[in-house]
């Protein structure tokens, strides 16, 4: 009996060492440094400054205003006809980091957007000017390519599907222009919606992500790009923990596309979709709540044509299956363009398969009218105001957040013999309605403008949100 009770707990004892032996071999330790990481990976983190020219109105030299029909309002205009608009250089800073030997540098779009030079730093001090090879304002990524002879070192990508909450990580970068600073943290949540936009699927992060570090790398524990830091939820604009980075994978597609064709390529198949709740899919007879509902099909598009309707629910793209709402235009978009495809949908309490044949969503009038570049349509002069005006874009939406979805025009610039030179109105300032009329872009003003000025009225009534988001209506005197 003794004998048995030894040999059970010798077996006990072996037991638990093999355990312990197992657990540690499959876990992973905390670090004692990332030194020896950081160095290894410092030299394919760079620097970005990106240079703009921007139209200034000085201020006015008097503290008040002159009202209209003021005796001093002539010698005021005398006094202030050289403080016309002037130009001026900014400048923005970023990080990026080196793909390719041969030059290749990845920021994100918003780092460089608008930027009439592009200058990369490396670590040894040198700067270079850089050229666009192509940037993706609906993922926010930029390649950019510098020319130079010095041995440049190159990171690779690494698989972000395997990465998990909880892992180690390292961001490299720029933040408020200190070079080379280095933050660790882990991987907070993975597949995060910030709504910034459709393929919205960020990494979010503890590491320390400040204004300055959008473009750089974040790096796991074997110095792969996991994700291109983008995006920090602040109230304040520094870091409280939470910063977003776009998954390598994602990213890896769309930079392909970009080195190779200059631009992107993505799957388009005309519908919107809203998210299956519970009760939709109880109603439905849908047994679980998964897939993206039809709300309508665009006329004439893919879909439509494959005789897909709105109140179908889409439950398998390509032989993937859709989840959620959310994972149907990532799967889409990175269909091959011109690729029929199967598509499993619910209608009428059965599954049913129809063929698509994939388009390309930037060859749409839709994306066309989201993305649309400065052209002469967008801007207009209204000489009866005396200002310039301009439709709303991404940069201004990027700098005041609470311009998102918001129609109206931006007041580019104020002349000094305008009407409205002398009231509370600066540039900057956005006009969202003439005489208690919504006004949505440019044309629309004009148009809406005319009909005012039509009626021979003395003044007419404009609704702006100021620089600081306020509301206010001013009555500017025309005649």
């Amino acid at each position: 009996m003794t004998k048995l009770l030894k040999n059970i707990k010798n077996y006990l004892l072996v037991t638990f060492f093999y355990v312990i032996l197992i657990t540690n071999l499959n876990s992973k330790e905390v670090p004692d440094s990332f030194a020896d990481l950081v160095e290894r990976l410092m030299p394919s983190v760079v620097n970005i400054s990106a240079t703009r020219v921007v139209q200034t109105r000085s201020q006015n030299p008097f503290p008040f205003q002159f009202p209209p029909g003021s005796p001093f309002e002539d010698l005021f205009k005398e006094f202030d006809k050289n403080g016309a608009p002037q130009k001026r250089k900014t400048q923005s800073l970023g990080s990026g980091f080196i793909i390719d030997k041969s030059g290749i540098i990845i920021t994100c779009n918003h780092v460089i957007q608008s930027a009439e030079g592009i200058f990369v730093k490396l670590t040894n001090g040198k700067e270079y000017e850089a050229k666009v090879i192509g940037t993706d304002p609906t993922s926010d990524i930029a390649v950019i390519k510098i020319n130079t002879k010095d041995p440049l070192k190159a990171v690779s990508f690494a698989d972000s599907d395997k990465s998990r909450v909880g892992d180690w990580v390292i961001a490299i970068g720029n933040p408020f222009g200190l070079g080379g600073t280095v933050t660790a943290g882990i991987i907070s949540a993975r597949n995060r919606d910030i709504s910034m936009g459709k393929y919205d699927d960020f990494i979010q992060t503890d590491a320390a992500i400040n204004q300055g570090n959008s473009g750089g790398p974040l790096f796991n524990t074997r110095g792969e790009v996991v994700g291109i830091n983008s995006a920090i939820l602040s109230n304040t604009g520094g870091s409280v923990g939470i910063g977003f980075s776009i998954p390598s994978n994602f990213a890896k597609n769309t930079i392909d596309q970009i080195t190779k064709f200059g631009e992107t390529k993505r799957g388009y198949i005309g519908v919107r979709i809203q998210e299956v709740t519970k009760e939709i899919a109880d109603s439905l007879g849908l047994k679980s709540q998964e897939g993206a509902l039809v709300s309508s099909a665009t006329t004439g598009g893919p879909a439509n044509k494959a005789g897909i309707e709105a109140g179908d629910i889409i439950l398998e793209f390509n032989n993937k299956k859709v989840d959620n709402m959310r994972k149907l235009p990532k799967i889409v978009a990175e269909t091959p363009i011109g690729e029929n495809v199967s598509v499993k949908i619910w209608r009428d309490k059965k599954i049913l398969t129809k063929q698509i044949t994939v388009s390309r969503l930037e060859d749409t009038s839709e994306y066309k009218s989201e993305n649309n570049k400065p052209s002469l349509s967008s801007f207009a002069t209204i000489k009866e105001l005396g200002i310039k005006i301009r439709n709303i874009n991404n940069q201004d939406v990027e700098k005041r957040p609470n311009l998102k979805n918001k129609k109206g025009v931006y007041i580019e610039e104020i002349n000094s013999n305008s009407p409205l030179s002398l009231l509370p109105v600066q540039e900057g300032d956005i006009i969202i309605a003439v005489s208690n009329i919504q006004v949505s872009d440019v044309k629309n003003f004009e148009d809406i403008f005319k009909k005012e000025l039509k009626k021979n009225l003395n003044s007419i009534l404009l609704t702006l949100i100021d620089t600081n988001n306020q509301n206010k209506f001013i009555g500017v005197k025309i005649k």
